[in-house]
C-alpha cells in the first residue's frame, strides 16, 4: 500500500499527530488502517488534509464548525430543528401580558437551568414547574 504513517502525514501536512486524531473522530477524513491497526494517509486524505486547512483559513472557521456542518448535511431532523430556529419570530404566550413577558422569560431560563443540575428525584417537581 501506497501510504504514509500518523507522524508522516503530521510532517507533510503540518497537522500534529494530534490534530490529526481529533480531525479524524469529527468525522472530517477516515485513514485507512493498516492489519495492525495504525493510521495510513494516501494521497486521497493527504489531499482532503490540505483542502480542509485552505477551507479553515480562507473563511476563518474552525474545525469545529466544519464538522458541524457536516452534521448537518447528514442529520435532517438537526438541520430542520436548526432551521426552525433562524425562522422562528420571538411570540409571547397568549397568557402572558406584555409587561410580565421579560420576568416570564426570566423564570423559565431559571427553572430550565435548576433542572439541568437537578437530582433525578427533583426533576419532576422541577418540570411540573417549568410547564406551569
Amino acid at each position: 500500500m501506497n501510504a504514509l504513517t500518523i507522524q508522516e502525514a503530521a510532517q507533510t501536512t503540518d497537522w500534529s499527530p494530534r490534530m490529526l486524531r481529533y480531525i479524524e473522530r469529527a468525522g472530517l477524513i477516515e485513514p485507512q488502517r493498516s492489519e495492525a491497526g495504525y493510521r495510513l494517509y494516501g494521497p486521497g486524505e493527504l489531499q482532503r488534509l490540505r483542502t480542509l486547512r485552505e477551507l479553515a483559513t480562507r473563511f476563518g472557521i474552525g474545525l469545529s464548525e466544519i464538522g458541524f456542518a457536516q452534521r448537518l448535511r447528514r442529520d435532517e431532523e438537526l438541520a430542520g430543528a436548526v432551521n426552525g430556529w433562524f425562522e422562528a419570530e420571538p411570540r409571547r404566550p397568549e397568557d402572558v401580558p406584555p409587561a410580565d413577558w421579560l420576568r416570564w422569560e426570566q423564570d423559565k431560563h431559571t427553572k430550565l437551568l435548576a433542572l439541568a443540575r437537578a437530582t433525578p428525584g427533583d426533576n419532576a417537581r422541577l418540570t411540573e414547574e417549568t410547564h406551569a
